[in-house]
C-alpha cells in the first residue's frame, strides 16, 4: 500500500522505527508499543506479533498517513481513493464503529494506543462473526481488508494483490512471535517499581 505522510501534527508523532523487520528494534525504540500490544491482546485477544504485522503492512508505522491523492487529468491532485487514515489505515465508517462500541470521545488513529486496541476490537469482531481464530493472522487480515461480510463472501479470492499481502502479515507475525519471544522480559518490567517476574 503506498501512503503519503501529512504535515501538522505529524511533526509531534513518533518517528517510524529504523528497523522494522525486526519486533525487538521496534519496541526497543517505542518501548510504549509493547504496552499498547499488550494491553489490547488483554482486552481483545490478538497477540502483539499480529497486531504489529498489520501496522507494519498498512502504514509502515507512520502516524498520520493517508492514500494518496487520485490525479484529475492525470495531474491535478483530487480525491483519495479512501478514508484511511493513521497507524491501522481505519476507514471513517469502521472506526465510527469502533468509538460507538470501544473507543470513546478521545480516541484517535494516530495514537498507536487507539489504534491497537482497535485492531484488537476488530479481530475480535471477525472471529464472532466468521470464526477465524485469532491465532491465523492471514485470514485475519483477509477479513481486515474485505471486510468479514467481503471475507464471508470470498472476495479475497479474485484478488491476488490481497491474498499476497494477506501471506506476507502472517510471515511477518511469525517472523515478530519468534524475535518476541528472544527479549520479551526487556519490556515486561519498564518501571522503577516493578521487579522481574512479578512485574506481568
Amino acid at each position: 500500500m503506498t501512503l503519503v505522510t501529512l504535515s501538522g501534527c505529524a511533526a509531534f508523532a513518533p518517528a517510524p522505527p529504523s528497523h522494522q523487520d525486526n519486533l525487538c528494534e521496534i519496541f526497543r525504540q517505542q518501548p510504549d508499543w509493547y504496552d499498547a500490544t499488550q494491553a489490547s491482546y488483554e482486552k481483545w485477544g490478538t497477540p502483539p506479533w499480529t497486531q504489529m504485522a498489520f501496522i507494519k503492512r498498512e502504514s509502515s508505522f507512520r502516524s498520520h498517513v493517508r492514500p494518496p491523492r487520485t490525479k484529475l487529468l492525470g495531474f491535478i491532485p483530487w480525491t483519495r481513493p479512501s478514508s484511511a487514515y493513521g497507524y491501522a489505515q481505519a476507514q471513517d465508517p469502521v472506526w465510527g464503529e469502533y468509538d460507538d462500541d470501544a473507543g470513546g470521545l478521545f480516541a484517535s488513529r494516530t495514537d498507536m494506543d487507539d489504534a491497537t486496541d482497535f485492531i484488537g476490537w476488530y479481530n475480535a469482531r471477525t472471529r464472532r462473526i466468521t470464526g477465524v481464530s485469532l491465532s491465523n493472522p492471514e485470514h485475519l487480515y483477509l477479513a481486515y481488508h474485505e471486510g468479514q461480510g467481503g471475507y464471508q463472501r470470498g472476495s479475497y479470492r479474485a484478488k491476488p494483490a490481497v491474498q499476497r499481502a494477506a501471506r506476507e502479515v502472517a510471515s511477518t507475525a511469525s517472523r515478530y512471535r519468534s524475535q518476541l519471544a528472544a527479549c520479551e522480559a526487556e519490556f515486561r518490567c519498564d518501571s522503577f517499581y516493578q521487579v522481574w517476574p512479578f512485574c506481568r
